[in-house]
C-alpha cells in the first residue's frame, strides 16, 4: 500500500506531459515501508507506439481473457465532474475535482480525473461509471456531456489464490508472472478496479521498485495509512523474493523489468480485476 503525500512531500515535481502518471503510490502497500517518501513526477498521455510494438515481444502465457468489465475509459473535461445516484436527477451526490492531487496541496502532483465505464447500463445523455472512493465498487452516474469516452485495450487481471498476475492486451495474454499480495491481516481486496495513476520513483530500489499504479481501490483492513486513505497499488519490488507471497499491507507487488514495461503502454483507466 502507499501514502501518496508522505511520498512527495519535500520534493520538487516536474510534470510530463507524455505517457502515463508518475508514482504516488497508494496507501497500504508493504511492512514497515514509508510510502509517501519517495517517489516523483506524475505524467498524463497516451502510451508511446514504440513502448507498445517492444512489449509484443515478450512470450505469451497460455491463459483465457476474463469476462468483460469495462472497454471504455471516461474522461472528465472540466473542472470538476458531477456524480448522480441515478441518471436524471437535479443534484449530484459528490462533486470530484479535475484534475485530481494524490498529494492533497500540491498542485505539481495533478492527474486527470478517469473512471473505467460500466457498459451493462446505457442511457441516452448519460454514463454509469466506476468511482475511485470509498466502499470499494461504488458507482455513479455522469452527465454524458462532462466526459469523453475512450477505448482501452488492456486488461490487468491478479489471481491471490495462485499470487499471480496476467495482463491482456486485445484479449491475448501478454504478460504472467508472480506477484505478492495482502497479509491475512491486510488482504487484499477483490473486485473490479482500475489505473488512477502512474508514477516514477526518484530511488527505484525501495519497496515500490520503479514504478507503481495507484488503484480506484482502497484497503478494507486499514481506514488510513501513513497519511493517505490506505489506496491500493500495483507496483514493483525492494526484495524479489517476496514475490508469491501474502505479506503486504494490500498493495500487489511484481517484478520491476515487467512494471517498468508497463508503465510504458498501460493508460489510465486500465480494468484491474482482482481475484479471490
Amino acid at each position: 500500500m502507499v501514502s501518496v503525500a508522505r511520498i512527495y512531500r519535500n520534493r520538487t515535481l516536474r510534470a510530463v506531459a507524455i505517457v502515463v502518471a508518475a508514482i504516488a503510490m497508494v496507501s497500504a502497500c508493504s511492512s514497515g515501508d514509508t510510502h509517501r517518501s519517495g517517489v516523483s513526477t506524475p505524467t498524463t498521455g497516451a502510451p508511446s507506439s514504440s513502448a507498445a510494438a517492444s512489449s509484443s515481444a515478450t512470450p505469451a502465457p497460455t491463459s483465457s481473457v476474463p469476462a468483460a468489465v469495462g472497454d471504455l475509459v471516461a474522461h472528465a473535461v472540466g473542472s470538476t465532474v458531477a456524480i448522480y445516484a441515478a441518471p436524471g436527477d437535479a443534484t449530484p451526490t459528490q462533486t470530484l475535482p479535475n484534475p485530481w492531487t494524490f498529494d492533497p496541496g500540491n498542485p505539481n502532483t495533478a492527474v486527470p480525473q478517469v473512471f473505467l465505464v460500466d457498459p451493462a447500463a446505457p442511457v441516452a445523455g448519460w454514463v454509469h461509471v466506476f468511482l475511485p472512493v470509498r466502499p470499494n465498487g461504488s458507482a455513479g452516474w455522469v452527465r454524458a456531456s462532462d466526459v469523453s469516452l475512450q477505448s482501452v485495450d488492456y486488461r490487468v487481471v491478479v489471481e491471490i489464490g495462485t499470487h499471480r498476475i496476467t495482463v491482456f492486451h486485445d484479449g491475448t495474454p501478454l504478460y504472467q508472472g508472480a506477484v505478492a499480495t495482502g497479509a491475512p491481516k491486510t488482504p487484499t481486496p477483490t473486485g473490479n478496479y482500475y489505473t488512477r495513476v502512474l508514477i516514477k520513483a526518484p530511488n527505484p530500489n525501495t519497496v515500490y521498485g520503479p514504478y507503481a499504479y495507484g488503484l480506484s481501490s482502497h484497503s478494507n483492513a486499514l481506514s488510513s495509512f501513513n497519511g493517505g486513505d490506505a489506496e491500493i497499488g500495483l507496483h514493483g519490488n525492494g526484495d524479489a523474493s517476496v514475490l508469491g507471497h501474502s505479506v503486504t499491507h494490500g498493495c500487489i507487488r511484481m517484478d520491476n523489468a515487467e512494471i517498468t514495461r508497463l508503465a510504458g503502454i498501460l493508460p489510465l483507466g486500465t480494468p484491474v480485476i482482482v481475484q479471490a
